[in-house]
C-alpha cells in the first residue's frame, strides 16, 4: 500500500518523542570555550548572525521544486485524516498506531516501536488513549503472559478503514491525473526515499499483510 510507504517515510511522527540520538551541548554566549583537552574553541565569526534578506535560490544538488512538492503533498495527504481524528481528540500518532495494528493484529509493542521509530515513553500515552477509547485492546501473549499483543476492536477497524478510504481517494485522484497512470513507478520512487537498509524490511512488512 502506498499509505504504508508514506508512513514509513515520515520523519516527524507527530509526537513529542525523544529521538534516539545523543544530545549535544549548545554554546551561545561565549567568545571562546576551554575544551577538556586544554585546547580553545573559538566562536565562529559574527557573519553567521547577519540578517539575510535575499531569497534562497536553487543551487546545484538542491532540488527545491521536488522537496517543496513533497512537503505540500504530504501536508494535504495527512490533513485529510486529521479532520476525522480531531473529532476523537486524536492526532497523527494515534493514526499510525491504529493503521499498523489493523494491518497486523496481534503485533507486539516492540514491533510497533521498530516500525514507528519512537520510544516506549512516547508510545505509552497514545496507546492508552486508543485503548481507553475502545479502538484497541491489549492481551497477554499465549506463551509469555508478560507479552502484550495489540488488537483492534471493530470500532477501531471501522475508523482505520474510514481513514484509509479518505487517503486512498487522494492518491487515486493524483494517479488518475497522470498521463500514463504508472502506479508502479510511484511505488519505486517512494521506496527509493526510504533508507536502503530499511527497504527490504518495509517490503516484507507490506507483503506480509497484502
Amino acid at each position: 500500500m502506498l499509505q504504508a510507504v508514506l508512513f514509513s517515510l515520515e520523519g516527524d511522527h507527530g509526537l513529542s518523542e525523544k529521538i534516539r540520538q545523543p544530545s549535544l551541548p549548545i554554546f551561545r554566549n561565549w567568545n571562546h570555550l576551554s575544551a577538556s583537552a586544554g585546547t580553545t574553541i573559538e566562536k565562529k565569526d559574527d557573519v553567521e548572525a547577519r540578517i539575510v534578506t535575499d531569497a534562497l535560490l536553487e543551487e546545484e544538488g538542491l532540488d527545491f521544486p521536488l522537496v517543496e512538492l513533497f512537503f505540500f503533498a504530504y501536508r494535504d495527504f495527512i490533513a485529510d485524516a486529521d479532520e476525522v481524528l480531531e473529532a476523537y481528540g486524536m492526532g497523527r500518532a494515534h493514526h499510525r498506531v491504529l493503521h499498523f495494528v489493523n494491518r497486523q493484529p496481534g503485533m507486539v509493542v516492540a514491533e510497533l516501536l521498530d516500525i514507528l521509530r519512537i520510544t516506549k515513553q512516547s508510545l505509552g500515552p497514545v496507546l492508552r488513549q486508543l485503548v481507553d477509547s475502545g479502538l484497541l485492546v491489549q492481551q497477554a501473549g499465549p506463551s509469555d503472559r508478560r507479552q502484550r499483543l495489540l488488537y483492534p476492536t471493530q470500532k477501531g477497524r471501522n475508523l482505520s478503514i474510514e481513514l484509509t478510504h479518505i487517503q486512498s481517494r487522494r492518491i487515486k485522484g493524483a494517479i488518475e491525473g497522470l498521463q500514463n497512470r504508472d502506479r508502479d513507478s510511484i511505488k519505486e520512487f517512494l521506496f527509493g526515499m526510504i533508507e536502503p537498509e530499511e527497504r527490504d524490511v518495509v517490503e516484507d512488512l507490506m507483503q506480509k499483510r497484502d
